[in-house]
């Protein structure tokens, strides 16, 4: 039985359009179960799916005469004289895909749902073919409230508002702890033991290595982009400093400007921008460091606790918008704003002046409103905790 992810809502009111679904994210994120799920979900027979990484499947699409691929689409099955779905699994594999897709789509109205691993190339080759055909919908690993599904618990996220009861908090914590260790990819979540989350993390890490890096990166020096990923995860939560960086690496500035645009176009990695509504001179351009998983630093680096909290609250408010930090060069700072409108401040343990100190940058920048996110319990007003994040 597939657990229900908050995407199928997102993507539900699209099916009948006649637009293309493109569902993106990393590596086992769960996009091949989603793309199963509307495969059933659509009951009309006159559909097909097809997996672009098997090289016997990828020739279908692979002719220069689009009446050759539509024949070998009609020898699968299909009946192009009625409504028709082709369902396609890991599409950057395909070059010419997104021009084919888009013939179908106006020759003989065809529904596509489509899924690929790399928004690096998708985001290239889709944005003008497909141009006003097609929806875009990301998958990440999964939110603390999937997680809660998917390890078959029955309890419900508290909501925001007065103070946790500290019982209460306690139950959270323990799973929440636990969601933070080994992540949210659903094939870890979905292990038994400590040592099987690891290794299926490691697996992850090393398939989006092979599949990714080396084959569709393409870079003459492989091994210096695997040495950048693990460094950028020892640094969660951290200011690029590229000059830095680079020089560690022993690689040029823009080769290095090359390998985060693709890691952060792949999913591996977020860099946060920096906040600003053009008042004040700010520290603009160095942006923070956030991994796509709290389970892949553990399981891979020794990572500061509360950089790794502070990563987890991250991906939360991530799920709601655009996140920003915030920094002056005389010394004010908020960990995130989101939706240029909302604080959020990431404590493992607050006192009264991280309160205070809230406030009064939050004030400074006009924010609606404001919060201090805690690891551990308190009795202070205006806390509240990284498994609430949702609910905001």
């Amino acid at each position: 039985m597939i657990k229900p992810r908050i995407i199928f809502n997102k993507i539900n009111p699209y099916i009948d359009s006649p637009e293309a679904i493109i569902i993106t994210g990393m590596r086992r994120t769960g996009k091949t179960t989603v793309l199963n799920y509307y495969f059933d979900k659509i009951g009309q027979p006159n559909k097909i799916f097809l997996d672009l990484e098997n090289p016997n499947h990828r020739k279908y699409f692979e002719e220069e005469n689009y009446d050759r691929i539509k024949s070998n689409l009609m020898n699968l099955g299909l009946d192009f004289t009625k409504k028709t779905y082709i369902f396609l699994d890991e599409i950057q594999f395909v070059r010419q895909l997104p021009s084919v897709v888009k013939y179908f789509i106006d020759h003989d109205q065809v529904k596509f749902f489509l899924t690929g691993s790399a928004s690096f190339y998708m985001k290239n080759l889709f944005t003008e073919t497909l141009a006003g055909r097609k929806y875009i919908f990301e998958l990440y690993p999964l939110t603390f409230s999937e997680y809660l599904i998917f390890k078959g618990s029955v309890l419900k996220l508290p909501r925001v508002g007065g103070k946790l009861n500290a019982g209460v908090y306690e139950t959270m914590a323990n799973l929440y702890e636990e969601y933070i260790l080994y992540g949210g990819f659903p094939g870890a979540v979905l292990k038994e033991s400590a040592s099987e989350k690891k290794k299926s993390l490691e697996d992850i890490f090393t398939s989006f290595f092979q599949l990714e890096v080396m084959q569709l990166g393409d870079f003459r020096r492989n091994n210096v982009v695997r040495d950048l990923m693990l460094l950028l995860l020892q640094r969660v939560g951290q200011k690029v400093d590229f000059q830095k960086l680079s020089r560690e690496l022993g690689i040029s500035r823009p080769t290095l400007y090359d390998y985060l645009a693709f890691l952060e176009g792949t999913y591996f990695i977020q860099l946060v921008r920096p906040f600003s509504r053009g008042k004040d001179v700010e520290i603009r351009k160095m942006p923070k460091i956030f991994a796509c998983d709290t389970g892949m630093i553990n399981a891979l680096v020794k990572a500061d606790p509360g950089s790794v909290f502070e990563n987890a609250v991250y991906l939360a408010l991530r799920q709601e918008g655009e996140v920003h930090y915030y920094q002056r060069k005389n010394g004010a700072e908020l960990d995130f704003i989101l939706n240029k409108n909302a604080g959020y401040e990431v404590k493992m343990k607050p006192d009264r002046t991280d309160l205070v100190r809230l406030s009064n940058v939050a004030k400074e920048l006009n924010l609606e409103k404001f919060k201090v996110v805690s690891w551990n319990y308190s009795d202070l007003d205006g806390i509240i905790y990284g498994f609430q994040i949702p609910m905001i």
